[in-house]
């Protein structure tokens, strides 16, 4: 909750992926097959998984950004989905004639995910909604980085309206592109970070990339925990939270929707992450993806039980 005790309006920007699961023992090897033991049906893509999280956690999110034709079983089943998880979607653009994206996860026994994805790249050619219409009552904004082409310019209105703009970046981002100075928050998964600043140590990757943009910097790491720049631009890490991990898909948008609730919430910095280690921690313990996000209870719960990760401390060399 807000200091009004209302809780706060994130708007979340992305594409929305039907996924489909396979459990399996190992990945196999290529031109081979493997059994699945089981399968599943979910409803993914990093800033819907991010939304469902944000949700069970107690925030309300509308979300923007497109989907294939109306007719379409994929959409139809996303969109059922997300009326479940009390998700706004009056802001979705539907794209007559496109498909929304699917992708096919191998989920191996150690948790570990392999997936091949398909999007239409016509989806990129969506127009989303008016920025006054989108921005309405909005605390924060979080987006996918793969959206910065049709999503720049609304970022940067609400950063012009001082509303905070938090990208989770799974991919690359060139030096030119707008969202990385547009953002107020920039978290990185540990791969991205490094291509994207071309050094192959994170720590160095966002001294590198402070240099080109003022947002907050972070990279995740997984069971590592995450660095990050603290305000006086020293490297400082955020511990994880051992657990026994079964599935891993969607840990990282998880993390991104409960630190950006904690700070739309009005926490600091070092609090939120601890509360998104701790809700992604929690999401690898079940199967599901995003679905397997936690409910803001289990979350304070676990912080209360688990005393690692209460201090922030310097990055071991």
């Amino acid at each position: 909750m807000t200091a009004s005790g209302i809780a706060p309006r994130i708007l979340c920007i992305g594409i929305p992926v039907r996924d489909l699961t396979f459990r399996v023992d190992a990945v196999p090897d290529p031109g081979s097959k493997a059994n699945a033991s089981h399968l599943a049906e979910i409803c993914g893509g990093n800033a819907l998984n991010a939304a469902i999280a944000i949700a069970r956690l107690g925030g309300r999110v509308a979300f923007a950004g497109p989907m294939g034709d109306a007719g379409e079983t994929s959409s139809g089943f996303i969109l059922d989905q997300m009326a479940a998880e009390g998700i706004e979607t009056a802001h979705i653009v539907r794209m007559p004639g496109l498909m929304t994206p699917v992708s096919a996860i191998m989920v191996d026994a150690t948790g570990e995910r392999t997936l091949a994805i398909y999007r239409d790249p016509a989806l990129w050619n969506v127009k989303l909604p008016e920025a006054d219409i989108l921005l309405a009552g909005c605390q924060a904004v979080l987006v996918e980085s793969r959206c910065a082409a049709f999503c720049t310019e609304l970022c940067t209105e609400a950063r012009r309206l001082g509303i905070p703009i938090i990208v989770g970046v799974d991919r690359a981002m060139p030096p030119t592109e707008g969202l990385l100075t547009t953002a107020s928050h920039l978290l990185f998964a540990s791969e991205q970070v490094q291509e994207t600043a071309g050094v192959a140590d994170d720590g160095e990757a966002l001294k590198r990339l402070a240099r080109l943009t003022p947002a907050f910097l972070a990279a995740t790491r997984g069971p590592r925990g995450t660095i990050w720049l603290n305000e006086t631009g020293e490297l400082t890490e955020t511990p994880a939270f051992a657990v026994e991990a079964v599935d891993t898909l969607g840990a990282g948008d998880v993390f991104h929707g409960a630190f950006a609730l904690r700070l739309a919430e009005g926490s600091d910095l070092r609090e939120a992450l601890r509360f998104a280690a701790a809700a992604a921690a929690l999401k690898c313990t079940r199967h599901g993806g995003g679905l397997a996000a936690p409910q803001r209870i289990e979350v304070e719960e676990f912080l209360q039980k688990r005393p690692e990760a209460k201090r922030d401390h310097p990055p071991r060399i």
